[in-house]
């Protein structure tokens, strides 16, 4: 059997324990169903036209939004990767302007180039240390103005958590120190929050402290919060009303949204203080593979609910839990990540440790 064959075997299984009840499924957050009481919410939601802005529950998502960022309005988005792709096109004046992130983003790394398609922007990354660069490292990557040879450094982005650091909660007076040297200098700033509220349990810092410094803010719903669709972005009420019209240019209105926004507003009412059950399960899981010869982590690098460790082969490894009936995902070579949410309990993670050691033993 040829190596694609196996993948095309692997991948076969692996869709099929997606849905399979008894599946231990820590390939993403993104992985979570709807509860019967939000799948309940949905089926009682009050809808409208989103388009004339006459969905109630949508409403009531955006002002409850925009009152926990500390933002004057928002708009809700099928998707936190719209969110970025908003925000970049709002603050970035002219194409071949700089957007600042971090090297290891969503926004560089997973959004299939769309600030430079969509916005003319050039992205360049700036290395930090797990996800979390410093006020200085940024001071050092502006562009001296007035130089006609370099792009024009018009935005800085952050990502809390930091999704590829491992779930690494930046420390608010990192993120002060940043915003206060891009400010300093005239450039805007936006905060990916797709895992805000995560950071926000973990470290008992008001989400409002964390996104009210910066220009743009959005959270995520269809992660760790459980719901099946939607993020909403929050800004000044002039940068909302921009973005409504690249939301119209880019796919328009989502009609009779207030079934979605249901899920969203349950969400949290529900399942942010839980939260600090998967952080938890995340950290039990990170112990547990500590535990096992031949895979490499440090516990003490997981914050909230992401959990990176290193084995010899992690596309084997990978497949060896999948034929286990646990999905994790490789990401490359040697690296695997595992992310813990809603539907995993202390149970499934005992599951997932038990599994990971016999594959090792299997594999010496």
């Amino acid at each position: 059997m040829t190596a694609r064959s196996v993948a095309r075997v692997i991948e076969d299984l692996r869709a099929d324990l997606r849905t399979h009840p008894d599946a231990v499924n820590l390939s993403s957050d993104t992985q979570t169903r709807p509860t019967s009481g939000m799948r309940q919410a949905i089926a009682q939601a009050v809808v409208g036209d989103e388009q004339t802005r006459s969905d109630p529950t949508t409403l009531a998502l955006e002002e409850r939004v925009a009152d926990l960022l500390g933002h004057e309005a928002a708009v809700f988005l099928p998707s936190g990767t719209m969110c970025n792709e908003i925000a970049v096109r709002l603050h970035v004046g002219h194409a071949g302007d700089e957007v600042l992130a971090e090297a290891t983003s969503h926004l560089i790394n997973a959004e299939a180039g769309g600030p430079a398609v969509l916005s003319g922007a050039v992205l360049t990354p700036v290395q930090g240390e797990r996800g979390v660069f410093t006020g200085e490292q940024l001071a050092g990557m502006i562009r001296p103005p007035g130089n006609r040879y370099t792009p024009v450094t018009r935005l800085v982005c952050v990502e809390q958590t930091a999704n590829a650091g491992g779930g690494r909660v930046w420390p608010l007076d990192v993120m002060q120190r940043v915003v206060e040297v891009a400010k300093e200098n005239g450039i805007r700033t936006h905060l990916d929050g797709a895992r805000l509220l995560n950071a926000s349990i973990a470290c008992g810092v008001e989400p409002r402290l964390y996104a009210s410094l910066f220009d743009t803010a959005w959270i995520d719903f269809s992660k760790g919060l459980g719901a099946p669709v939607g993020a909403v972005l929050a800004g000044s009420a002039n940068l909302i009303e921009q973005a409504w019209r690249y939301k119209q240019m880019w796919g328009g209105a989502l009609r009779q949204s207030g079934l979605l926004a249901a899920a969203a507003l349950y969400a949290l009412d529900h399942h942010v203080e839980r939260l600090a059950a998967d952080h938890a399960n995340a950290r039990m899981l990170a112990e547990g593979l500590a535990g096992i010869d031949g895979i490499d982590i440090d516990p003490s690098h997981v914050e909230t609910n992401i959990v990176y460790f290193e084995v010899d082969d992690a596309p084997g490894f990978e497949a060896g839990l999948t034929a286990r009936g646990v999905l994790v995902g490789a990401k490359g070579r040697r690296r695997v990540r595992a992310v813990t949410h809603l539907d995993i309990t202390a149970d499934d993670v005992a599951t997932a440790i038990a599994a990971a050691k016999a594959v090792m033993e299997e594999r010496r």
